[in-house]
C-alpha cells in the first residue's frame, strides 16, 4: 500500500472548502442550490451548483435544482472513493476516465426518475393521475414526460490529491486556478448567447454535458470555484470575473479560508445587485500536509 493510499506515511492534502449563497434582488426565493463536502476519509472533496431556471415554464424548478444536487452528490461521492483509491496509478487512469464520462448519464436517470415520480402524483400541466395513466397506455410508455416545469442546470467536481474530474451542463462557471494565480476555464463553451441554456429537464441531458479531466502529476492541486451565472454576469466582462476568481484564491491563500468565508455572503450580495440573478459559489482549496509528523492533527509545510 502506498501513501496515497492511505498508510498515513509521506505527503497528502486536505481540504478547505468555501460555500455561500445569495437570492436575487427582488426575488421570492432563491432557484439555487448547492453542496461541497469532503469525502473518503477527507482524501476527496465533491463541489455541485445547480441553477433552477426560475421562469414562468419552470415553475418547479428549485426542485429540479434540489434534486440535481442530491443526485450528482450521491454519484460522486461514489465515484470519488473510486478516485481515491486508483490514486496516482496512471494505469488506473483510463478506466476512471471511462467512469467519469458515464456519470452524467447516471445522474441523469437519477433525476428523471425523481421528476417523472413527482409529477406523477402532481401534473405540472393540469392532468390528473388518471389521464396521465390513460395517456400511458395510449403510447405504451413510448410518451417522453415534459419534465419542463423542474428544469435546472448542474455543475460539478470530485478533486483528489492526483486528479480532478469537472462537469457541465448548461451555464454556470467552472474556474480553476493554479498555484502561480492563473485562472483556466476548462468547459467554458464561449459567450453567453442569451436566456436559453442546455437543462436537465431535456430526453438525454447527458449528451449535452461536457466533461473535463486533469491529473495533477506535480505542485498543489489548483483552487476549483464553481459558480451560478449570476455570479459572472455581475461583471462588466468575462476579465473581471476572472480577476475576482483569483483574488478569492489569493485572499484564501494570504488570510485563510475561513477569513475568506466571512466576506462571502457580502461579495455575493453585491454581485446580485447587479447581475439581479440568485448568486452562488462554492471552492475547494487544497493545502500540503506531512501526515507522518502528526500528532493528533496535520501541520502544513513550512
Amino acid at each position: 500500500m502506498t501513501a496515497e493510499q492511505g498508510t498515513g506515511r509521506g505527503p497528502d492534502v486536505r481540504w478547505a472548502l468555501l460555500t455561500g449563497g445569495v437570492k436575487g434582488v427582488g426575488k421570492k426565493y432563491s432557484q439555487d442550490r448547492w453542496a461541497a463536502r469532503a469525502t473518503a476519509d477527507g482524501r476527496a472533496v465533491v463541489l455541485t451548483v445547480a441553477d433552477g431556471h426560475g421562469s414562468a415554464a419552470h415553475f418547479r424548478s428549485d426542485l429540479g435544482a434540489r434534486w440535481a444536487v442530491e443526485e450528482f452528490t450521491a454519484c460522486a461521492e461514489a465515484f470519488a472513493h473510486e478516485a481515491v483509491r486508483v490514486g496516482a496509478d496512471a494505469a488506473g487512469w483510463p478506466e476512471l476516465r471511462a467512469e467519469a464520462r458515464l456519470l452524467p448519464q447516471a445522474v441523469g436517470h437519477r433525476w428523471h426518475r425523481r421528476a417523472r415520480f413527482h409529477d406523477s402524483n402532481t401534473p405540472a400541466r393540469g392532468a390528473s393521475p388518471a389521464q396521465r395513466a390513460a395517456a400511458h397506455r395510449r403510447t405504451r410508455g413510448r410518451g417522453t414526460p415534459d419534465l419542463a416545469a423542474y428544469g435546472s442546470t448542474l455543475l460539478g467536481a470530485v478533486l483528489t490529491e492526483h486528479t480532478l474530474m469537472c462537469w457541465q451542463l448548461g451555464d454556470g462557471d467552472i474556474v480553476l486556478v493554479d498555484d502561480g494565480g492563473v485562472p483556466h476555464t476548462p468547459l467554458s463553451s464561449g459567450p453567453d448567447m442569451g436566456d436559453e441554456t442546455d437543462s436537465l429537464c431535456e430526453p438525454e441531458p447527458w449528451r449535452k454535458t461536457r466533461t473535463h479531466w486533469q491529473p495533477i502529476t506535480g505542485g498543489p492541486p489548483p483552487a476549483v470555484l464553481l459558480s451560478t451565472d449570476g455570479l459572472s454576469k455581475s461583471f462588466a466582462d468575462h476579465q473581471g470575473f476572472l480577476d475576482f476568481a483569483t483574488g478569492v484564491r489569493e485572499r484564501a491563500a494570504e488570510q485563510g479560508v475561513a477569513a475568506v468565508q466571512g466576506q462571502l455572503a457580502d461579495w455575493l450580495a453585491r454581485a446580485a445587485k447587479y447581475s439581479g440573478d440568485d448568486t452562488t459559489l462554492v471552492g475547494a482549496f487544497g493545502a500540503r500536509y506531512d501526515t507522518s509528523d502528526a500528532t493528533g492533527g496535520h501541520e502544513p509545510h513550512e
